[in-house]
């Protein structure tokens, strides 16, 4: 770990991604193919050799098949122990057959045509499991097998804490029933419950930075007087002009770290409560996704200083006198001393298409907090547009016949 200057300003730096030599031992060409196979690692019940999960309720290692419970730190240590190497080359049947069967496809990869891809064999059941670079852990499409790959969060790729999962699956579809409760015109696809069921547990990398602010911020203020004397309103309005300047200091700025995720989601699910995170161990992710991170530490300490820069600009507007309306008139917010750490929060997503168009929604998987934009059907909003237009119709119909016979 070193310390460089950065315009007078120190960061904390972590050290250069993971080079190719680093993977060695975990990392393999399958013979005759292009694609890039890697090992992964399971977590197995040492009772009855089912697929062991972190549950959220227990914060515990747990089995759904036999009930089989574990800490996180026992069963890691087990786990270290009994690791061997994952994988190996399962040889077909290459002798005893004559027929003569051709290849007519073009089965060649292009050039650049792998990149990003990684492929992985299943140890339960042997299939393959396609992913991108940035996949740190997912399940097996054909047998459900939870898996963590090996290497994703290795060295200085290892994430220094983990908040674990509080809310289960049950809770974040309760959250998201919930959510909908009012919504009339709602399309029906949002309702299904086997739609729900595809809502993902995902551990999304963050950057959370500690740093110091100076800053100086001019507002123009506006103060509205009115009053009426007879027929006539008068409008009073006074213009003020108002410096606030200071020093700030800033704990556990969240930024995430994965192109894939919302910026404005992602913060609008905050805030997650960081005294309740943990040293990273990888057992926490057994029964969840995960995804390290693809923007690295100073690409993010940008979207730290917007975000440290509108909080210095607002603590110092609840400074101000009141005023009718408030506007910044400049603003030189310097950010220093920054301090920064590699972590993962816990994440329930749902992805929905819907005429073309994507809706997500997400739940902080801490506090259960939920958000996500509904879409209206409008062709239902019409025909109940129609509906009560046609009963209101006939109740007036009525109405004047009833009247007209009296």
């Amino acid at each position: 770990m070193s310390v460089r200057i950065i315009c007078g300003r120190h960061y904390t730096k972590i050290s250069e991604l993971l080079s190719p030599e680093t993977f060695s031992g975990t990392e393999r060409k399958k013979e005759g193919e292009g694609e890039l196979w890697q090992i992964m690692m399971e977590y197995k019940c040492p009772s009855c050799g089912g697929a062991m999960e972190f549950d959220s309720t227990t914060q515990k290692m747990k089995c759904p098949y036999c009930d089989t419970e574990m800490e996180v730190a026992q069963y890691q240590q087990m786990q270290e122990k009994a690791e061997g190497n994952a994988g190996g080359n399962q040889g077909g049947d290459a002798g005893g057959n004559n027929e003569n069967w051709s290849d007519m496809g073009n089965n060649q990869w292009m050039e650049g045509e792998t990149d990003g891809i990684r492929v992985y064999v299943c140890q339960s059941c042997g299939g393959e499991i396609v992913a991108d670079a940035n996949t740190g852990a997912t399940s097996c499409p054909f047998c459900g097998n939870r898996v963590v790959m090996k290497g994703q969060f290795a060295g200085d790729l290892k994430p220094d804490y983990i908040i674990p999962f509080k809310k289960d699956k049950k809770a974040a579809k309760a959250a998201y029933f919930n959510h909908l409760k009012g919504k009339k015109y709602l399309p029906k696809v949002f309702k299904k419950e086997n739609h729900v069921d595809e809502m993902k547990g995902v551990y999304v990398p963050f950057w959370i930075f500690d740093v110091d602010a100076e800053g100086s911020v001019a507002y123009n203020g506006e103060r509205i007087t009115k009053w009426r004397n007879g027929d006539t309103e008068y409008t009073k309005t006074e213009m003020y002009s108002m410096q606030r300047g200071g020093n700030l200091s800033f704990a556990r700025v969240p930024a995430d770290g994965s192109r894939k995720m919302d910026d404005t989601l992602m913060e609008s699910i905050e805030p997650f409560e960081f005294r309740e995170a943990v040293p990273f161990q990888a057992a926490y992710l057994a029964g969840y996704m995960a995804d390290r991170y693809d923007m690295d530490m100073e690409e993010r300490m940008e979207r730290a200083r917007e975000r440290v820069k509108k909080a210095t600009e607002d603590a110092f507007r609840k400074t101000l006198p009141h005023m009718d309306r408030v506007t910044v008139a400049s603003s030189n917010v310097n950010v220093c001393n920054a301090r920064y750490w590699y972590v993962l929060y816990p994440v329930w997503i749902l992805n929905t298409t819907w005429n073309g168009e994507k809706f997500t929604f997400a739940m902080n998987g801490q506090s259960g907090k939920l958000v996500g934009n509904l879409p209206m059907d409008k062709k239902q909003f019409w025909i109940g547009v129609s509906v009560r237009g046609g009963i209101i119709g006939l109740v007036i119909y009525l109405l004047l016949w009833i009247i007209a016979l009296m």
